[in-house]
């Protein structure tokens, strides 16, 4: 999940924490009996920068590059943190006493976000992680959209399913993302990446453009069809949008919040991003004379030659002058644009580095331990290029690029330490392997606001059903399928565009759906996926996407037509 301080403390301890327990008795050399209890709160919290509040108007774009490392050597269960990412969140500053949340949601339960709740509304999140939902791991992160547009009560991650609580597609009336690109298909599970990945940067930027036309309702919807694009080596240009009904939906049974939502908004960031350290396992012992010792999984980062972790930089904020309205003016009649971001319309924030802020073995009531000391072996920098990242220092603990692994209690506080200093018998404890737990339990099991079963059986595929938005108007080819590098197949069909599932809930107009498919073809045909859109990292070089996924339309389907994923599931297609 990626994060907003001010947010996502409260987000992560109710999304991430599902703890677990085992117990182990180990006998040392002296025959001295030591537990050893496994925990799921080992490491929480964030590493992160703030900017100042964007200039009025620089609210329709927010966009970066993030680097992609491999966090862990190997996958492991139980295992969440986001790679560095943003929060977008509908900026609605004269609200100082409107609820955005109604009551019978989720997040309307979260007292502190109140008067307003307007930082739990609606939000634009996702980006690159590891998550304990997938299904399907290969060690390196994966990236995946995720948008929040009623108070919590749903997540919407790909054009089909959820942020990895249900196996099944969602139901047609609480879809909300539209495949936009031809060339690239999106899986469930996430999009996988190949190569060498150390040093290297995939641009993500989440702009508005005018695709459909604003409606009077019910409920009253705006124009806006937040788009998310992608830079990277093998694919350039923009993969999926929002549709803007799934931002003001809620607002037809709840009228205080017309015209509050992302549809009709510009976005804010909140103030900076952050990595979001959010369920890592642990092993806790306590040797003879009760000390307590901690071990958590090795994190490792990429490090330079300057001893430095560079995570995110060209951080940017458009106006509707970089792109929307280049696109309304095409839309009007006028000369096709190429998509380029006009960067004379940018703003570009400088980066302030925030303090390391991490604890371990909290609960859902809070209560963790601060880690303290990590100042002598990491710091949160920028750079003269006004990059955010991780200065390591030279230190008896850990070499630069590896996170301290071990810790132990001292008074209230944490303290890292060498392995050296740590008993035999914790060191050698392992931890599981990705794979090796049979569920998923989603943060929502229990809930009584949204009905649901939320423990989910992780050996289920991906499935769509049959029936309804699926098969009615219904795919235009046959099925085709791809194997990921995570060892998971992808079957795919193309459609129509306009025919896509999360479309026929609406009751369009034959006139509307038919405006915007005559505009996605002429982006389809003006777009290519190997020119420039965001400007060019201004250092390093841009990861490759997983080959397989970059596709190309079927023959009399170059033009008009989008890959939709039906299934992904654990098995190897057939050689041919």
């Amino acid at each position: 999940m990626l994060t907003r301080y001010s947010v996502s403390f409260v987000i992560f301890l109710l999304v991430g924490f599902i703890a677990t327990e085992f117990n182990f008795t180990k006998k040392s050399n002296s025959e001295v009996s030591e537990s050893i209890t496994e925990n799921s709160n080992g490491l929480h919290g964030y590493i992160g920068y703030s900017t100042l509040k964007r200039p009025e108007g620089f609210g329709a774009g927010i966009g970066f590059y993030t680097a992609v490392w491999p966090l862990v050597e190997q996958p492991l269960a139980g295992f969440q943190i986001g790679l560095p990412g943003n929060w977008i969140t509908p900026d609605n500053p004269t609200n100082k006493d409107i609820p955005c949340c109604p009551e019978g949601t989720i997040a309307r339960t979260w007292a502190p976000r109140g008067p307003t709740w307007s930082s739990v509304f609606q939000t634009q999140e996702g980006g690159l992680g590891y998550w304990r939902g997938n299904r399907y791991h290969y060690g390196s992160p994966k990236f995946s959209m995720n948008g929040v547009p009623d108070c919590y009560n749903s997540e919407i991650a790909s054009a089909g399913w959820p942020f990895f609580y249900r196996a099944e597609a969602l139901p047609d009336d609480q879809m909300g993302i539209a495949q936009l690109s031809n060339r690239i298909v999106v899986p469930p599970d996430g999009i996988t990446f190949e190569g060498d990945l150390e040093g290297r940067f995939l641009g993500y930027t989440h702009m508005m453009l005018p695709l459909t036309e604003a409606r009077p309702g019910p409920a009253p919807t705006g124009n806006q069809s937040w788009t998310l694009f992608l830079n990277s080596d093998n694919f350039k240009g923009p993969v999926a949008f929002y549709i803007p009904e799934m931002w003001s939906r809620l607002s037809k049974e709840y009228k205080a919040i017309e015209g509050m939502g992302l549809d009709a908004r510009e976005g804010t960031m909140g103030g900076g991003g952050a990595m979001e350290i959010n369920t890592v396992p642990s092993f806790e012992m306590k040797d003879n004379n009760g000390d307590l010792y901690i071990k958590i999984p090795q994190l490792q980062f990429p490090v330079n030659e300057q001893g430095q972790s560079v995570l995110v930089q060209d951080v940017t904020y458009y106006s509707k002058d970089a792109l929307f309205n280049y696109l309304l003016e095409w839309k009007k009649g006028g000369k096709a644009y190429s998509g380029k971001f006009d960067e004379t319309h940018a703003w570009k924030p400088d980066l302030t580095p925030r303090a390391i802020s991490l604890d371990q073995g909290a609960s859902l009531n809070n209560g963790g331990k601060k880690l303290t000391g990590l100042e002598s072996i990491l710091q949160t920098i920028t750079t003269d290029t006004n990059a955010f990242g991780l200065q390591w220092q030279e230190n008896a603990i850990s070499k630069p690029g590896l996170f301290p692994q071990y810790y132990k209690q001292v008074g209230d506080t944490r303290v890292a330490i060498s392995p050296e200093n740590v008993p035999e018998s914790l060191r050698k404890m392992e931890f599981a392997k990705a794979g090796s737990e049979s569920h998923y339990i989603n943060w929502r099991d229990g809930n009584e606001i949204v009905e649901g079963n939320f423990i989910i059986d992780k050996s289920l595929p991906y499935s769509t059903p049959t029936t309804g938005a699926w098969e009615n108007p219904g795919p235009a080819s046959q099925s085709y399928s791809v194997l990921l590098k995570d060892g998971s197949t992808v079957t795919y069909k193309w459609y129509r565009f306009i025919d896509q599932p999360s479309f026929q809930q609406f009751g369009w107009s034959q006139k509307e759906k038919d405006t915007l498919q005559k505009f996605v073809e002429q982006i389809h045909r003006n777009w290519t996926i190997d020119q420039e859109y965001m400007a060019p990292p201004s250092t390093g070089k841009l990861v490759a996407i997983d080959p397989v996924l970059i596709v190309s339309p079927p023959v009399g389907m170059e033009i008009g037509f989008v890959p939709i994923v039906i299934r992904q599931e654990k098995i190897m297609i057939s050689s041919r």
